[in-house]
């Protein structure tokens, strides 16, 4: 299940070309103003496929002014999980191209849309993360005994038949719209609708309309360090031949600093803390909540214009992880 030639020359056109396309939007967009932290959602498809929560930065006020945000998030992920009763493997590197536009309706409350381009693929990665992994003396079993640069993405839940995954070099994810309300000038809640748009293989979008209520606050410590903190909900129906093992409810909650370090530099990190996506499965990369940390270099430019490059690691060994995310990005 190898991708052909030319669906590789495609994934690489995309990344490097749409950073290169984020640099001349910074560089020439109309100014917008900063967000203190970067927003964060999963990229794994086992929380794509469920859960529609995100942590969504606090925005400032810009009355009648389009803002707008993209992302590049490229992410290697290996799972291995084989019981006699059931069987969860995945081995794929991942790719999503992120797009949100908001426009306050009055200095109080405004809406957004969000839209994103998926590619998921064989890949090229691994022997450079077998070295990272080396260098920082990391044992992963799991991709030892995968081949190199394979795709996989498979379930086998108590004899329910296999559930495939199969890769694609780019489809239309799930479209998110969302009404946001600032409801003092340091706390803000979004209720937000995710759309079942994905052209994508089964197993990558939710496949139902979910809802979920994401409530941020944002707390200046100093005027160099900012504090940003977020509590949100989500659910999600149950669907298809897996709906015994899905979970319907969700909660995440996130804790991450900014800190401007010299000029217009800054670094940061965000921990993320999602409730499980399954349950009863037995398979732990399933039934586990998922625990990540995000962090990276954010320069801001005149008017509050942002370019950010980061990555993101998963902390609890167990769950659905993702070996590693590499992210750039732009706000306007």
């Amino acid at each position: 299940m190898k991708l052909r030639g030319g669906e590789l020359l495609c994934q690489a056109e995309l990344c490097c070309g749409v950073p290169l396309l984020a640099l001349l939007l910074f560089v020439f967009a109309e100014s917008a103003a900063a967000q203190g932290l970067p927003s964060l959602r999963p990229i794994n498809p086992v929380a794509t496929s469920r859960s529609g929560i995100a942590f969504e930065p606090f925005r400032a006020p810009r009355p009648g002014r389009w803002t707008a945000d993209l992302g590049v998030d490229y992410a290697s992920t290996i799972e291995d999980n084989e019981l006699p009763q059931a069987s969860f493997l995945l081995d794929a590197e991942l790719l999503r191209i992120r797009a949100v536009l908001s426009r306050d309706l009055s200095p109080a409350t405004f809406v957004l849309a969000e839209a994103e381009l998926l590619g998921a693929y064989a890949g090229v990665l691994d022997g450079f993360l077998e070295w990272y992994h080396d260098l920082l003396g990391i044992d992963m079993p799991e991709r030892e005994r995968r081949p190199k640069n394979d795709f996989l993405y498979a379930w086998d839940l108590a004899g329910n038949g296999a559930v495939l995954g199969e890769p694609d070099a780019l489809f239309l994810g799930d479209l998110r719209v969302g009404f946001g309300v600032r409801t003092t000038r340091r706390v803000q809640s979004v209720l937000a609708l995710t759309l079942p748009t994905t052209t994508g293989p089964a197993g990558y979008g939710r496949q139902v309309i979910s809802a979920s209520l994401l409530n941020t606050a944002r707390l200046p410590l100093t005027p160099r360090l900012v504090y940003e903190g977020s509590l949100s909900g989500g659910y999600t129906p149950s669907h298809g031949s897996l709906a015994a093992w899905q979970r319907e409810l969700f909660l995440a909650g996130s804790s991450g600093l900014r800190w401007r370090v010299w000029g217009r530099q800054s670094l940061y990190g965000n921990l993320l803390v999602h409730s499980p996506y399954y349950r009863h499965t037995s398979i732990p990369a399933l039934d586990r909540r998922d625990f990540s940390f995000d962090f990276g270099w954010i320069l801001e430019g005149t008017g509050g214009r942002e370019l950010r490059i980061g990555m993101t690691e998963d902390l609890e060994p167990g769950g659905p992880a993702i070996d590693l995310v590499f992210r750039v990005g732009a706000s306007f």
